[in-house]
């Protein structure tokens, strides 16, 4: 019996893993053809800010065919996103109890939020930012000539940065709800977690205090958001028991 319950949850995971697939796959070859479009939309931000007579350049032979095709992929699996959640949802709930249900249902969403609102962030806010500063810094005579491949990389790297960090609320909402750590415990350590966040900001952006700052600073006030919910949840579970 156990075995063919366990069978049963392993046909269940192939197919919900199958069915991202396909649609990341989809996703995928729907925007295929935009490839191009979508990577000049990525770059606009540096390209707003380059001199006329600078542009940006491929070094490999075959950087403008796969480099916008590696953004595609991308783009599509963040679009992909609440399909995923949504299989990973279905697979984990019918072994949860229904308050489990609503608070994991509400924890995932709220990730999910979160993390797009840290890539809009980083796209709107940081980059113009950022690009601004370098090539106002640029010495006289400098042509300023930035590698595609370099730069998906590099903008990716921040998105990716930043999405982790407006990812904080949840992290410290676990903490509490979990009884790994209290909200006063994590109050006293304050001060080490701004200089935590200054830290990690210094070692994941770009070496400028603008992009640490813009990391660092959102990441601590995160932090005391994320506190006060779970103090706000916490404060009702008690009400209700």
């Amino acid at each position: 019996m156990e075995k063919s319950s366990f069978l049963g949850h392993l046909q269940e995971l192939r197919s919900r893993i199958l069915k991202s697939l396909v649609v990341i796959l989809t996703c995928f070859l729907a925007l295929v053809y935009f490839s191009n479009d979508i990577y000049l939309m990525l770059s606009e931000p540096l390209l707003s800010f380059l001199p006329d007579d600078s542009s940006m350049i491929a070094t490999e032979v075959a950087s403008p065919f796969l480099t916008p095709l590696k953004l595609t992929f991308y783009v599509s699996l963040l679009l992909s996103m609440p399909f995923l959640l949504n299989q990973i949802w279905k697979f984990i709930a019918p072994g949860m109890y229904e308050n489990e249900k609503s608070l994991s249902f509400l924890l995932m969403l709220s990730s999910l939020i979160l993390f797009y609102l840290g890539v809009l962030f980083t796209y709107f806010l940081v980059l113009p930012l950022v690009f601004s500063f370098f090539t106002a810094a640029a010495p006289d005579g400098i042509l300023i000539m930035t590698d595609i491949s370099r730069y998906l990389d590099f903008v990716l790297s921040m998105m990716f940065a930043f999405s982790i960090a407006f990812e904080i609320p949840v992290f410290i909402f676990l903490l509490i709800w979990s009884g790994i750590s209290s909200s006063e415990s994590l109050r006293s350590k304050r001060p080490y977690v701004i200089i935590g966040c200054f830290t990690v900001g210094m070692l994941v952006t770009p070496p400028d205090v603008i992009s640490q700052s813009l990391l660092a600073i959102p990441a601590w006030i995160l932090f005391e958001l994320g506190i006060v919910m779970a103090n706000l949840f916490v404060k009702k579970k008690e009400e209700k028991s």
